[in-house]
C-alpha cells in the first residue's frame, strides 16, 4: 500500500513556513531538513513536517510556481475558538477569501490564503477521521468533472471510497445543475475533498501543490505512473500531471531515508541520480546510493 503526502513548493520559504505551519496545531513538528546540491534551481532546501500529525513536505525551488486555491487545506476545528484562533494567524499577513463568519454549512467558517499564498480552510465541524483535508476545486476547462475525477482516482488506488457527493441544485447559476459542490473520498486510505466551481477564477491546478505518492516497489511506481500521467512533457524527476491537470509525484519510500544522509558525497550521488530521470528508478537510485 502507498500513502499520500502533500507537497508544497515555495520560492525560498520552505524552512521558514514549515516553522510558522508547525506552530499552529499540536503534535505538529519538522522532521528533517535537508539541503540538494546543484539542482537546476540551485541549492534547494527540503523539509519533512507533521501538522497534527499528518505528513507533509515542502521545497524552496525558486519562483517557478505559486500557491492558488485550486487546491486548499481544510481544517476541521472543535469549537468556535479554535477557528477564531487559527483564523487570527493565518489571516495576519494574508488575504480572506471568504470572511469568517457563520454559513449554512458551518456556524464558523473562513477560507483565507495565507502570507505565502497558501489556502486554507478552517471549519467548526462535527469529529473527523482526518485533522486536515487537501480540497480539490475543479474550475474552468476541467469545472463540471469533479465526479468523473474522484471515480477516476478511487479506481488508480487501493483502499478507497466516496463518503458523499452533494450535487448543486437547480438556479444555482452558473454552476450548473447535478454538477459537484462538494465531494468527499479517501484513496490509499487518505482522505481528500473535491468541487466544481463554474465562477470565473483567474487560477488553475499547478505544480506549487502536488501529492506525493510514496511507493514501496518499483512494480507501485510503474503502475501508478501509468494510469496517472497523462502530460508527457510535465514528466520529471518523479513528477507528473494528469487528465485533470492535478500534479502528482511517484517516488519510492526509501528515497526519503536516503535523503536524509548526512554524508554530503552519498546525498549528492543520490540527488545527481534522479534528478535526469522522468519516473524514478529504485535500482538505479539504490546503486548510487551505494556508492556503485
Amino acid at each position: 500500500m502507498a500513502d499520500i503526502t502533500p507537497h508544497l513548493w515555495f520560492d525560498n520559504q520552505a524552512k521558514e513556513a514549515a516553522g510558522f505551519y508547525t506552530s499552529l496545531l499540536p503534535r505538529s513538528e519538522i522532521v528533517t531538513l535537508t539541503t540538494l546540491r546543484d539542482t537546476p534551481s540551485g541549492d534547494c532546501d527540503v523539509v519533512a513536517f507533521t501538522l497534527a500529525g499528518q505528513p507533509f513536505q515542502a521545497i524552496s525551488a525558486g519562483p517557478l510556481f505559486t500557491f492558488n486555491p485550486s487546491i486548499s487545506f481544510l481544517i476541521a476545528c472543535d469549537s468556535k475558538e479554535e477557528v477564531d484562533s487559527l483564523w487570527k494567524r493565518l489571516s495576519d499577513g494574508g488575504t480572506a477569501l471568504m470572511p469568517l463568519d457563520a454559513y449554512d454549512f458551518s456556524d464558523r467558517y473562513g477560507w483565507v490564503n495565507d502570507r505565502y499564498g497558501l489556502s486554507w480552510q478552517v471549519m467548526r465541524t462535527p469529529q473527523v477521521t482526518q485533522k486536515i483535508t487537501p480540497t480539490l476545486m475543479f474550475v474552468g476547462d476541467v469545472c463540471g468533472k469533479t465526479e468523473e475525477a474522484v471515480n477516476f482516482y478511487t479506481s488508480v488506488f487501493e483502499d478507497t471510497g466516496v463518503d458523499h457527493l452533494m450535487r448543486y441544485g437547480a438556479g444555482e447559476e452558473p454552476d450548473k445543475e447535478g454538477t459537484i459542490r462538494h465531494a468527499g473520498f479517501k484513496i490509499e486510505g487518505y482522505e481528500l475533498a473535491a468541487m466544481d466551481s463554474a465562477r470565473e477564477h483567474n487560477f488553475s491546478f499547478n505544480e506549487a501543490i502536488s501529492l506525493m505518492v510514496l511507493c514501496d516497489t518499483q512494480e507501485q511506481i510503474d503502475r501508478y505512473w501509468t494510469k496517472l500521467s497523462a502530460v508527457p512533457d510535465a514528466e520529471q524527476c518523479g513528477w507528473l500531471k494528469d487528465r485533470y491537470g492535478v500534479s502528482w509525484q511517484v517516488a519510492p519510500r526509501a528515497l526519503d531515508k536516503m535523503m536524509q544522509d548526512a554524508d554530503e558525497k552519498t546525498l549528492a550521488r543520490v540527488t545527481q541520480a534522479f534528478l535526469p530521470m522522468k519516473k524514478l528508478d529504485i535500482a538505479t537510485i539504490e546503486e548510487a546510493y551505494a556508492g556503485r
